[in-house]
């Protein structure tokens, strides 16, 4: 497959933080023919394994995306919601809306907020059309969740989409997957829940699978922007990050010298990733258990957690080659 007809099938499976199961069933039958076992956990987490008798490799991607919870219905039937991970409340004002039913709305900014330059969450509601609360209630409950209604495309290189946090990352270990022929390692895939709220899914899996190594894969904030304030370091279109270290994480030197020795073996292009904030699975593998080696490929991606967010095709495509790479590799332990 394609690598854009894999992003575009990916970016479309509904698939919010609590709310994964429709993403994790496009997930599984993708990867069935490359691995041993499928199963998935009481998170929801999907765990590939590919058994090998050398070092046991955890790989995993967040498959979940942030979204928005409806928390009241007002008389007037608007939505009133919550949020499900970290939304730019300024952004996201008339951004068109899909539920899983299929019912679709706009999230509206009261008249009387308009001038208002510190617009909240709370301050937003999403206008489904409804003539009130009881006929809003025929067709949206309590607790139903919703993403942005947004399409994915390609143009000079880039692709720009929805929730390439985190399919991005879906997409590499599902195209890495494709590629290792010659693995000796014993390799796990995860594809966690809950990222987007606290790194919930990759907890319970990365204790369960008890890896010698675990790599988060990962968007990572592009320090191209116009006037950018430079709290990151990759760029779009120069390769996949090697994780440093960010808010969660500062990644053991031995895992970034054996990923930056890989990738010079295999001839891909990286660079060195550092953000001061934000934070990946590769926070919440590292201190599993007694302590696991941790790491992250991250991929460059600009406006995240916006409606449109744009990665370079080529940073995702040598991200999976890196995977294949260090997962037919020994880590020096």
């Amino acid at each position: 497959m394609e690598l854009i007809e894999l992003l575009e099938k990916l970016t479309a499976a509904f698939g919010p933080s609590g709310c994964e199961d429709g993403v994790r069933g496009v997930i599984a039958d993708l990867i069935a023919p490359y691995v041993d076992e499928v199963r998935t956990d009481a998170m929801g987490s999907l765990i590939a394994h590919k058994k090998g008798e050398g070092q046991k490799l955890l790989f995993s991607a967040h498959m979940d995306t942030i979204g928005m919870i409806v928390t009241h219905i007002e008389k007037e039937g608007f939505l009133r919601f919550g949020s499900l991970g970290w939304l730019p409340a300024l952004d996201i004002r008339r951004q068109g809306v899909v539920f899983r039913n299929g019912l679709r709305g706009t999230v509206s900014l009261p008249e009387d907020k308009e001038e208002d330059k510190e617009i909240k969450i709370d301050d937003l509601c999403i206008d489904i059309g409804a003539k009130n609360r009881e006929d809003a209630e025929t067709m949206v409950q309590i607790g139903d969740a919703c993403v942005y209604e947004s399409p994915c495309y390609t143009q000079n290189g880039k692709v720009f989409s929805r929730y390439l946090d985190n399919r991005s990352g879906c997409a590499v270990l599902i195209s890495a997957l494709s590629q290792i022929k010659n693995a000796k390692n014993d390799l796990w895939f995860v594809f966690s829940t809950q990222e987007e709220v606290g790194t919930r899914g990759i907890r319970p899996a990365a204790y369960g699978v008890d890896p010698d190594v675990g790599i988060a894969v990962d968007v990572t904030m592009s320090d191209d922007l116009l006037g950018a304030a430079h709290n990151c370091s990759s760029v779009l279109g120069k390769g996949p990050g090697v994780k440093v270290m960010d808010s969660s994480v500062i990644c053991q030197p031995e895992v970034v010298r054996w990923m930056n020795d890989v990738a010079e073996q295999a001839n891909i292009a990286v660079q060195q990733d550092i953000m001061r904030g934000g934070g990946t699975d590769a926070g919440a593998i590292l201190p599993t258990r007694s302590g696991v080696y941790a790491g992250g490929i991250c991929i460059p991606c600009r406006y995240t957690h916006s409606p449109i967010e744009v990665c370079d095709l080529s940073d995702i495509e040598q991200s999976a080659r890196l995977v294949a790479a260090l997962a037919e590799s020994e880590f020096p332990a």
